[in-house]
């Protein structure tokens, strides 16, 4: 009875453990939401950066996918924003660099910004780069499942309904007044505060573990009947 005892212990305690490790990745991975918009939507996205080591994050980079027009951004205090253009004098990457601390161990920012979608329906792949204090760089450029993914959005006519569509569309041109111009560099005032969802990628981990939590100890409940 004793070592069934001593073995269910460990069972849970491992299990627990797989849980919190499994959630605790999850939540520190760089995201973009919403997961989900509509084709031609001027839509409001936040870059959600969360710090995943001991010492702080100076820059953030997010590449701006073929497709998308990145319209403008809002001020963000102590951070320094640069948008590189291309040929065609479209925004292809935006920088966000501290001009202070950046963000600290176990803090996260976030970055918002406005950018036109697709005119038809697809995925919009967002690849980040996060730029730590000692010059180490996580790339969040790998597909669901890696070890650093990029964020999805999926832009659909389902997304929501044509009512909805339009609030969204009136919504976004109000903000839009608010942000700031399209121009190569300036120094961010105001701090976003945008709410972020998990998205269904950072959700799998916890739930596989709750699930491996539940079959071992229905796995020691049939062994203790079998003893007896």
């Amino acid at each position: 009875m004793k070592n069934i005892v001593s073995t269910f212990s460990k069972v849970i305690i491992a299990s627990f453990t797989g849980v919190f490790l499994f959630a605790g990745a999850a939540s520190a991975h760089v995201s973009v939401q919403p997961a989900a918009s509509t084709p031609s939507a001027w839509e409001t996205y936040t870059i959600k950066v969360p710090v995943e080591k001991d010492i702080p994050t100076t820059k953030v980079v997010i590449k701006i996918p073929d497709g998308v027009t990145f319209v403008n951004y809002q001020q963000v205090a102590e951070w320094e924003v640069t948008l590189d253009k291309g040929s065609s004098n479209t925004v292809q990457t935006v920088s966000w660099t501290a001009t202070g601390e950046g963000i600290l161990a176990g803090q996260f920012q976030q970055f918002t910004f406005v950018a036109k979608n697709p005119e038809s329906e697809t995925d919009i792949a967002w690849d980040a780069f996060q730029y730590y204090k000692d010059g180490s760089i996580v790339e969040w450029n790998g597909k669901e499942g890696s070890a650093t993914p990029h964020s999805v959005t999926k832009v659909s006519t389902a997304s929501t309904s044509p009512k909805q569509q339009d609030s969204h569309h009136e919504h976004d041109a109000v903000e839009t007044e608010q942000m700031a111009p399209d121009k190569g560099t300036e120094t961010e005032s105001n701090k976003a505060d945008v709410e972020d969802t998990d998205s269904p990628s950072q959700t799998a981990p916890l739930i596989l573990s709750i699930s491996s939590l539940i079959l071992s100890i229905a796995a020691i409940i049939l062994a203790v009947r079998k003893k007896k």
